[in-house]
């Protein structure tokens, strides 16, 4: 295992090269597609929008109870070895889940293999960012810490939402022009390739040097369920949340209208904006706090949510998006900073896949459920559940506010 040392100054880009964040962003990409491609599949194989949504619930579930425990793997061991044998294991349960829908294996062996998949997820993103954090704290001067992280969190989530708006727009595309199993057999060939390039790329040796030469790290374990860090976790949950309850939702109202293939475009249009603005978070003056940009970007999201209520067009359901745009991705971004500012030392990918396991946790449940109450209740009450999750956002915002007021560990 190498551990890194800090040097003199250097510049991210140069440090960890173009190529990787090439193959970062596409190796994503099958984390992106999962929830909606084994939603998608699981409806159109066995005719159970129920069925969909449960498998969803469990690709959730899996991600809930492993990913964490990967992230302190890869702390642990280093994430070059976790991640192989992830991307393996990975693409072998898209296979098998593919396989199991279309036979006659019973429902619970088709959940079962549904949470397998969600069990060894390579979550790419937050592995990444430990990897650009790690290069940052201790491969750059003090001086520049600051402004590059806050720098490096915006694209990592700019990075983020154009995944999670592209992911299920080509499940959309292979479904209609192959076959319902192809965005499965896509996401695991993809896993295979891009996460295992991920994986053996050179920034993959980096372990903090915080850890001991065995890989024990001086932090306690209980330092993870800290309030400070908890309330980021709950906070990103309902970000997913927000992500699932949007875009199952949104599909609901334009099936309505007789155009459901354009649900996709319409949530771009929240998707680009987000990104946009999520770029645009690491020029923000410093006065403008952490803990304030929080407050300002869920509250905004949330006046967007309650929009829904009133809109009845395809023009109001937009500006309602534009709105919500403007705050989804600068919240997405202030969280990972915090995450990133209270991880305890040496355990950033822990926290890291903490936050990660957090946003596709929160947008399995928030898929199932949209799903289901659209299907028995209507639209209207479906649309009820963004607010909910911007809800959950904005009240997490409120207390990370007051818990602020204790300085995190300088890292």
């Amino acid at each position: 295992m190498t551990q890194t040392h800090p040097v003199g100054p250097t510049n991210l880009l140069r440090e960890a090269g173009l190529a990787y964040f090439i193959v970062a962003f596409v190796a994503r990409l099958p984390f992106a597609m999962m929830v909606v491609g084994v939603l998608t599949v699981a409806v159109s194989a066995r005719g159970s929008l129920s069925l969909g949504g449960l498998t969803s619930a469990a690709v959730g579930i899996g991600t809930a109870c492993f990913g964490p425990l990967l992230g302190a793997a890869a702390d642990r061991f280093g994430q070059r070895l976790v991640l192989l044998a992830l991307a393996i294991a990975n693409a072998t349960m898209l296979v098998v889940f593919t396989v199991a829908i279309y036979s006659a294996a019973t429902d619970l062996v088709v959940l079962a293999a549904a949470f397998g998949i969600g069990a060894t997820a390579p979550q790419v993103a937050p592995m990444s960012r430990s990897r650009l954090v790690t290069i940052i704290s201790e491969r750059m001067p003090e001086a520049l810490r600051p402004r590059t992280v806050s720098t490096t969190m915006a694209y990592e989530s700019a990075a983020d939402e154009t995944v999670f708006v592209f992911g299920p727009f080509i499940v959309g595309v292979l479904a209609s022009w192959i076959a319902p199993w192809a965005p499965l057999v896509g996401a695991a060939a993809l896993t295979v390739i891009f996460v295992g390039a991920f994986a053996l790329h050179p920034s993959g040796r980096y372990i903090s040097s915080h850890r001991d030469a065995d890989g024990r790290a001086p932090s306690r374990v209980t330092e993870l369920f800290r309030p400070e860090l908890l309330v980021v976790v709950a906070g990103i949950l309902g970000v997913g949340m927000f992500f699932g309850t949007m875009l199952t939702s949104l599909t609901s109202f334009m099936a309505d209208r007789g155009v459901p293939e354009q649900a996709g475009l319409l949530y771009g249009v929240m998707g680009v904006g987000s990104a946009i603005l999520a770029l645009g978070m690491a020029w923000l003056p410093p006065r403008f706090s952490l803990r304030a940009r929080w407050l300002v970007f869920s509250a905004t999201l949330l006046l967007g949510s309650l929009l829904l209520t009133l809109v009845d067009t395809t023009a109001g359901m937009t500006a309602a998006l534009a709105i919500m745009g403007v705050g989804i991705g600068p919240t997405l971004v202030t969280q990972f900073s915090f995450g990133a500012a209270r991880s305890p030392l040496g355990r950033t990918a822990t926290v890291m896949t903490m936050l990660g396991s957090g946003v596709i946790v929160g947008q399995s449940i928030g898929a199932a459920a949209a799903g289901e109450i659209a299907e028995s209740a209507g639209t209207s009450s479906a649309l009820l559940l963004p607010m909910l999750a911007a809800v959950i956002t904005f009240a997490a915002g409120i207390l990370n506010w007051h818990l602020s007021h204790k300085r995190p560990r300088s890292r």
